[in-house]
């Protein structure tokens, strides 16, 4: 049997790490449990942009308290935060109005944006298509992670400073409340005892309560991405959002114009059928993510989107991007795809059993930004320290 802890965590995704981070700037006793040797699902499979911008005001608070705290950590501790903004570019008067109109909610929200001309666009973004981009809108403050590198260095700061108990290659079997503690049992038979636990990875929580998973409104998306190869000494700064992004991103969908553009969208488009919006990142090594597409289906029937890539969508999504950027080479070096799992009526899935365990999955595509400011308050609700 362990030492007891005040909280035990299942899963060190964004998600589950950052409940970690917060219940440990508490003063809790806490271990997080992952199921691999180090996380490698959705946490790892995405484009690593923190951009509030681009989530409606409930998550866009969430989203600033994040950039906050991932300053903060970058501040003493390299977690590869890179602070070079994110943009939207325009390619039409539609997406423009919609610009201008999400410009001046978020001067009533106080988050600082602005407006670029065509022209500074162009000069701003090497290699930017003048036929393709009318304006910008410019957020200075977001940021660019590495993935892939974040998850482990926020994982090793925790633990360098000792203020976690991180158990890799730890599968959780069973999870029981018995009176005011929780008992947690691993594949290996070792057993963890908790006042509580938060259960943040969804296939454990599929495991473990397949009775509350059926119930839940928790769908599956499926994400293509690509990276070219690196781009010699060419440099592209930041996030970059294009005119499909516009009109997919939730921010969006609070400017008074947003209904009417997209009434006169065409149905049967294959950026509708794929669910694509076209985004760049460049990292660290000068390659140029790409991507993305949204493919979805039932958390009970995840199989159906199958294992492989759809390259349909692939050449789908490099014509879309050499459409509005010339980059010095589109030879891709890696494809991959991401399973983000989210629900289909609420923004975030929680549940509470015989009130001390607590499952808090279904983030979707806000983990990588949102993640930091929610857990800040989950946690404060939890343990009634509001």
């Amino acid at each position: 049997m362990n030492t007891k802890y005040d909280l035990i965590i299942v899963g060190a995704g964004a998600l589950g790490t950052f409940h970690a981070y917060h219940a440990m700037q508490n003063g809790l006793k806490v271990a997080l449990l992952e199921k691999d040797k180090a996380p490698i699902s959705a946490t790892v499979r995405n484009f690593g942009q923190v951009v509030p911008s681009g989530m409606d005001t409930k998550w866009q608070n969430y989203g600033r308290e994040s950039l906050k705290i991932y300053n903060e950590i970058q501040s003493t501790f390299d977690i590869s935060i890179r602070n070079n903004g994110s943009v939207y570019l325009a390619s039409n008067n539609d997406e423009v109005r919609l610009i201008e109109e999400l410009h001046q909610i978020n001067k009533g929200n106080d988050y600082e944006s602005v407006l670029l001309t065509k022209q500074q666009c162009l000069e701003k973004y090497e290699g930017l298509k003048d036929d393709y981009v009318k304006a910008g809108l410019f957020f200075p403050q977001e940021v660019t992670v590495e993935p892939r590198v974040m998850i482990n260095r926020l994982l090793e700061y925790l633990i360098n400073n000792k203020w976690l108990e991180f158990y890799n290659e730890t599968k959780v079997v069973s999870c029981e409340s018995k009176g005011d503690k929780v008992t947690v049992v691993t594949a290996k038979n070792k057993v963890f005892e908790a006042s509580k636990v938060i259960i943040c990875c969804g296939s454990e929580f599929k495991t473990l309560y397949p009775e509350v998973f059926e119930k839940s409104d928790i769908e599956v998306t499926k994400l293509q991405m690509m990276q070219t190869k690196p781009q010699g000494n060419y440099k592209l700064n930041g996030s970059i959002l294009t005119g499909l992004s516009i009109r997919r991103y939730e921010a969006f969908y609070e400017c008074p114009s947003f209904n009417e553009i997209k009434k006169n969208e065409n149905p049967d488009s294959l950026e509708k059928k794929w669910g694509v919006h076209i985004l760049f990142k460049q990292a660290t090594d000068g390659s140029v993510i790409i991507g993305d597409s949204h493919e979805y289906a039932d958390a009970a029937n995840i199989d159906d989107l199958g294992f492989y890539l759809n390259m349909d969508i692939d050449e789908f999504m490099l014509a879309e991007a050499k459409k509005i950027f010339n980059l010095p080479t589109f030879e891709i070096q890696n494809r991959w795809f991401g399973i983000y799992s989210q629900c289909k009526n609420h923004d975030i899935f929680q549940h509470t059993i015989d009130n001390n365990i607590h499952i808090v999955t279904g983030i979707g595509g806000k983990g990588m930004t949102g993640s930091a400011g929610f857990s800040k308050e989950n946690i404060l609700k939890i343990f009634n320290k509001n």
